[in-house]
């Protein structure tokens, strides 16, 4: 399955908890082999703030372990795959500090998320480094998508870069299809 939702343990006493939030043997166990090389923190204020869908393309095409540290995000992976016979579908799952969830994405997948909450802050690892020529990205409110964003009534708060991204029928893939159809959401 290309995309996971990892839920990593956490042992927990009177005086909270501790938990491993990335341990490369036992995610290998799972079947994601991924080695990562470098880490990406972001802080966003206002509930509604909305990034992506983005990706980077090849040579330099990225695998994300995406976690959100305070607060709360509606976090999303769409299929981009050439040839994928779930080509623009996707998958979601909130993900917060209290849960401690996180989402796992190989090459090929837009990332995007939502805050729910004022101040959220998300963490994710990549596994090649920022490449600026090889950015890229699809609209977020895409019809042929149709994400059901869970964003204010007033809309959500963009970048002017989200603003003018292109919509799937505008956009000729760059990635391969690996011969595995995204699936609904499983843990590990």
């Amino acid at each position: 399955m290309p995309v996971q939702l990892i839920r990593p343990k956490r042992f927990a006493d009177d005086r909270g908890w501790f938990s491993e939030t990335y341990h490369q043997r036992r995610l290998a166990e799972q079947g994601i082999d991924t080695v990562f090389c470098q880490d990406n923190h972001s802080l966003s204020r206002p509930v509604g703030t909305l990034r992506g869908l983005h990706f980077q393309a090849p040579p330099h095409a990225q695998a994300k372990l995406v976690r959100c540290v305070r607060g709360s995000i509606w976090d999303v992976a769409v299929d981009v795959r050439n040839g994928s016979p779930t080509f623009g579908q996707w998958v979601a799952a909130t993900l917060s500090a209290d849960n401690g969830d996180q989402l796992f994405m190989p090459a090929g997948f837009a990332h995007g998320f939502v805050t729910l909450e004022p101040d959220s802050e998300v963490i994710y690892k990549v596994d090649d480094y920022y490449a600026p020529d090889c950015d890229g990205g699809i609209a977020w409110d895409d019809p042929d998508i149709a994400l059901p964003w869970p964003a204010p009534a007033d809309g959500p708060v963009l970048s002017d870069k989200d603003r003018r991204l292109p919509r799937l029928a505008q956009w000729t893939s760059p990635f391969a299809y690996d011969g595995r159809p995204l699936q609904p959401l499983a843990s590990l």
